[in-house]
């Protein structure tokens, strides 16, 4: 009776099957790493996200507003806010140079999207890590196989002695680096699209955000729905910041 299993593959695989099996290892830490710490920044930018736009648009100043966003530079929409604010500062401040040529809305438009820029750069980063394993991944696990088979057919054919039992052992074996390809592989591609998903919905949120802050610092009022209320706190924080 053959011994066969993992510890047999491991035992008696080359220098090539080893270097495939800690490849795919590493492939799979570094896709569940991206996984998880991505994984946990979306749900902490969904809590950051929920709400946020009624309780800045509902205070009474621009800087309470900015204390309902929560503190800290990881805040994508505090961040948001606060280049709004700078920019247009900036353009008031520069009226009587050459910088004035630029219109204040063209202005917070290239200001407002240099800051989601820079956002959706930190939620897409890793990503391209779960893209690479999760389409390359197959193809390693495949190479193994391929390898596997090759030496065992070598094997084999020297010990001459070709029966069922002899070839279905060591291929069985190959076969398995095929499946930590797939196992590897499948994770990552999930996780990508989860995040891609994820990090859609709060994109779209700030962009919605960015609109009305557009809207604020150029015209001191908030876009509002059609039929809106006039009293609402969109009114009290642009006669507060004027």
């Amino acid at each position: 009776m053959q011994d066969l299993g993992l510890s047999h593959l491991w035992t008696q695989g080359d220098f090539v099957m080893r270097a495939t099996a800690i490849i795919l290892l590493i492939m799979s830490l570094a896709s569940w790493i991206v996984i998880l710490t991505k994984a946990w920044d979306l749900v902490r930018l969904k809590k950051m996200a929920h709400g946020a736009e009624k309780r800045f648009w509902h205070s009474d100043d621009f800087d309470h507003a900015l204390e309902t966003l929560g503190a800290g530079d990881s805040n994508p929409f505090r961040t948001l806010a606060i280049a709004g604010k700078e920019a247009a500062q900036h353009h008031r401040a520069s009226q009587p140079q050459l910088h004035d040529v630029m219109d204040i809305s063209d202005w917070l438009t290239r200001s407002l999207k240099s800051s989601i820029d820079d956002s959706v750069a930190h939620m897409q980063s890793g990503l391209a890590v779960l893209a690479s394993v999760g389409s390359t991944a197959p193809f390693v696990g495949l190479f193994g196989t391929v390898w596997g088979i090759y030496h065992a057919l070598i094997g084999i054919g020297a010990s001459g002695v070709p029966t069922i039992d002899k070839v279905a052992g060591p291929v069985g074996e190959a076969l398995i680096m095929t499946a930590f390809g797939l196992a590897v592989a499948i994770p990552a591609v999930l996780g990508y699209n989860a995040l891609t998903r994820g990090n859609k919905s709060v994109i779209s949120k700030l962009n919605r955000f960015a609109h009305d802050l557009h809207a604020y610092f150029v015209t001191g009022a908030r876009v509002r729905p059609t039929g809106a209320r006039a009293e609402d706190g969109t009114v009290r924080l642009a006669a507060a910041q004027r």
